[in-house]
């Protein structure tokens, strides 16, 4: 039997899916114990894109696991990264440069309340009184 008779696509789907692993590993922190399921999942991903059935039945059901539990992802006037665990007192800058993410997109994709800070609160009072020492916030001066 002819190879090229028997061909699904699966030699297309596990190249496309080497190249978007690869790609991803190589702009973010993977444990190496993860690689693994990533694989897996974007190979079935893939699979299922191709085959026009991305029913949710074929789809990998395992649910996003924080770096940080989501409870003390604040605490001690700091913020801890849902994505690596790093800790901040300002979450929006690094969500951007290291994981492309804007504030609203984080709180999406990890559930949080549309008021969950990226700013530590320490961190904002202590901008807050520095401004309001420098004469921020005042209306100007009557003539």
């Amino acid at each position: 039997m002819d190879d090229d008779a028997t061909f699904d696509g699966s030699e297309k789907i596990l190249e496309m899916t080497v190249n978007i692993v690869a790609a991803y590993v190589g702009n973010h922190v993977v444990p190496m114990g993860d690689i693994g399921s990533l694989v897996a999942d974007v190979h079935t991903v893939l699979r299922n894109l191709i085959s026009h059935n991305p029913g949710q039945d074929n789809l990998p059901t395992e649910r996003l696991k924080p770096a940080v539990p989501i409870r003390k992802s604040i605490e001690n006037g700091l913020l801890y990264c849902l994505e690596d665990g790093m800790k901040f007192k300002s979450l929006k800058r690094h969500l951007m440069t290291h994981h492309n993410m804007t504030p609203e997109e984080y709180r999406i994709k990890w559930n949080l309340a549309s008021d969950y800070p990226m700013v530590s609160r320490e961190y904002a009072n202590t901008r807050s009184k520095l401004a309001k020492n420098m004469g921020l916030g005042r209306g100007r001066k009557k003539r």
